[in-house]
C-alpha cells in the first residue's frame, strides 16, 4: 500500500521504465525520460520524452471499500480504505528531429503496451514489496480534448500519448482502535 509519496514514486517507476526503453534508440546520444511540469522551456539536448502528470481523480469504480483491519500480532485497528486514484500524464517528446521524436513515441507506445502491468520488482519507493500492480493504458482523448490540455499549460499543442495509470491505492492515515466484545445484553422486546 502506498503511503502520501505514491504520486511521486508512480511517476519515478514511469520515467525509469521510458528511460531504460529509450537507451537503445541513439548509442551517441540516447533519448531520456524526465519528469516535467512544462512550465518551462525543456532543456535539450539530449532529447527528452518529458512525463508531465496533468490530472489526479478518484477511481469511481473502487468507492464504498470495507474498512481495512490490521493484521495480529498488531493490537486490533480500524483504517479507511485507501483512497483509489487514477493518475493521467501527457508523455511528449522534444529535441533531435522530427524522425528521433517519432522513434520515441514509438518506444513509449511499445514499453507501455508489452507491459502494461508494472508490478513486483518494478516498482519503487512505498510502492516496493507491495501486491500492488499499476496498470497502464493509452487514454483516448480527441484532438480537442488534446488541445484543451496544451491551452490549460499555455503551450502550443505538440504530438503527444496521454496514460492513464490505475489503481493507485492512498492509504489513509488515521487509525481507529477496534474494542473487543467481551459480553452482549439480549433484551426480550419485542418477543412473542
Amino acid at each position: 500500500m502506498g503511503d502520501f509519496g505514491v504520486i511521486a514514486d508512480v511517476s519515478t517507476v514511469i520515467v525509469d521504465s521510458l528511460t531504460q526503453a529509450l537507451r537503445g534508440l541513439s548509442q551517441v546520444e540516447p533519448p531520456i525520460a524526465e519528469l516535467n511540469d512544462l512550465s518551462e522551456r525543456v532543456q535539450t539536448p539530449p532529447p527528452k520524452l518529458t512525463v508531465f502528470l496533468y490530472e489526479i481523480a478518484e477511481d469511481p469504480t473502487s468507492r464504498n471499500r470495507p474498512p481495512v483491519r490490521s493484521q495480529p500480532p498488531d493490537p486490533p485497528t480500524t483504517r479507511k480504505p485507501p483512497m483509489a486514484l487514477l493518475l493521467r500524464y501527457l508523455v511528449t517528446p522534444w529535441g533531435g528531429d522530427q524522425a528521433t521524436q517519432h522513434r520515441m513515441l514509438g518506444r513509449a507506445l511499445q514499453t507501455f503496451y508489452d507491459d502494461a502491468i508494472l508490478d513486483g520488482a518494478q516498482l519503487s519507493g512505498s510502492l516496493a514489496a507491495s501486491t500492488d500492480a499499476l496498470h497502464l493504458s493509452l487514454t483516448p482523448l480527441t484532438l480537442d480534448q488534446k488541445s484543451w490540455v496544451w491551452y490549460a499549460i499555455q503551450k502550443p499543442y505538440r504530438l503527444s500519448l496521454n496514460y492513464e495509470v490505475r489503481v493507485v491505492n492512498l492509504d489513509s492515515a488515521v487509525e481507529m482502535p477496534v474494542h473487543p466484545v467481551h459480553s452482549r445484553v439480549i433484551s426480550g422486546a419485542g418477543l412473542p
